[in-house]
């Protein structure tokens, strides 16, 4: 049996989930119900899990799998939700791979420079997101990042990705310098 705030939940995702709208923060939901108080939500969450209406990400984020959501993107386009109000963008190892750079490509794992707090952040069964803090400011490497609009975030460049490897002492041996000097 669904209960009467399942099933309005279900009708509001329905309407507002499309391919580009799939994940949903607790504020989200919380939003869309405001009559629950915050134990009735939590339940009410517990139950559409349970019942396939939704699926937790990670704590906070909610997939509404009814959608066909861009799987391969899923965990680029949790990270922007996730630290929305930060300024975050693709890096290290993430980008460094994309490039050719290293040799090893991380499966399921992305890493992002932050200026929130370093984290990492494991959503099965989709994989994993590293947040790693810096201090460095955005107008200070708007020069060396470009917007991935399919990731939904910026992206260093091979340079400033490099450079965000030696700042933050990451293992440099994979990373292969002929294709780096070959490609600046």
């Amino acid at each position: 049996m669904i209960s009467q705030p399942s099933r309005k939940l279900a009708g509001i995702l329905g309407e507002l989930a499309d391919p580009e709208h799939y994940l949903f923060t607790l504020d989200d939901l919380r939003g869309a119900l405001p009559e629950l108080s915050p134990g009735a939500l939590k339940t009410l969450l517990s139950r559409c899990r349970k019942n396939g209406l939704l699926q937790r990400v990670c704590r906070g984020l909610y997939l509404y799998p009814a959608t066909d959501y861009p799987r391969g993107l899923m965990l680029f386009h949790a990270a922007a939700r996730l630290r929305a109000g930060a300024f975050n963008y693709l890096s290290l190892e993430t980008v460094l791979s994309d490039a050719g750079v290293i040799s090893q490509i991380p499966l399921n794992w992305i890493t992002l420079m932050s200026s929130g707090r370093g984290n990492v952040i494991r959503c099965q069964p989709w994989g994993t997101i590293e947040f790693v803090h810096t201090e460095k400011k955005p107008h200070i490497l708007a020069e060396q990042l470009t917007y991935d609009p399919r990731c939904r975030l910026w992206r260093a460049s091979v340079a400033l990705a490099l450079q965000d490897m030696k700042d933050t002492r990451r293992d440099t041996d994979l990373v292969d310098w002929r294709e780096v000097y070959e490609s600046t």
